[in-house]
């Protein structure tokens, strides 16, 4: 029986050597995630940074504002079509976000929040997809999640 687990551990820890030591892939191996797939992650992360910030969860919300600028900088260097204008006319409401979240200011917060959206419509507009309207989120769908801040 030993022999048995010995041969398992061993068969087990070359499969893990082999792993850590297989090459990297070069840069042209590598995944490069869809376009659409990155504005799901932001869809997804907007309607985070709405629920911390209504719960006044201001350490949530700002991680959430943090993953969601760093997807639409994401989606800006691998999809060089993008305009960047469209772009770069979110970083004001995404200020505008951090200053609220800074400030804790729930009404200066939902303000900005609906900029950004406004923003990001009017960005779906110029490239031929108004069709993928964003609104403010009215449901949590993320019922597996607390938005409160730790302790409330």
């Amino acid at each position: 029986m030993n022999y048995r687990k010995l041969l398992v551990g061993t068969v087990f820890a070359g499969t893990a050597l082999s792993l850590v030591v297989a090459p990297v892939p070069s840069n042209a191996d590598q995944y490069l995630p869809r376009l659409g797939d990155i504005m799901n992650l932001v869809q997804v992360r907007h309607a985070k940074l709405w629920f911390a910030g209504q719960a006044k969860n201001w350490d949530l919300a700002a991680y959430e504002l943090a993953q969601l600028k760093q997807s639409l900088a994401d989606a800006a260097s691998f999809y060089s079509g993008l305009p960047v204008d469209n772009v770069t006319t979110l970083s004001q409401p995404i200020q505008s976000i951090s200053d609220a979240i800074a400030a804790k200011d729930n009404k200066r917060f939902a303000s900005a929040v609906t900029e950004l959206t406004s923003g990001c419509n009017a960005c779906h507009a110029t490239m031929e997809r108004g069709y993928v309207a964003i609104r403010i989120p009215t449901d949590r769908p993320f019922g597996n999640q607390d938005f409160r801040p730790p302790g409330r």
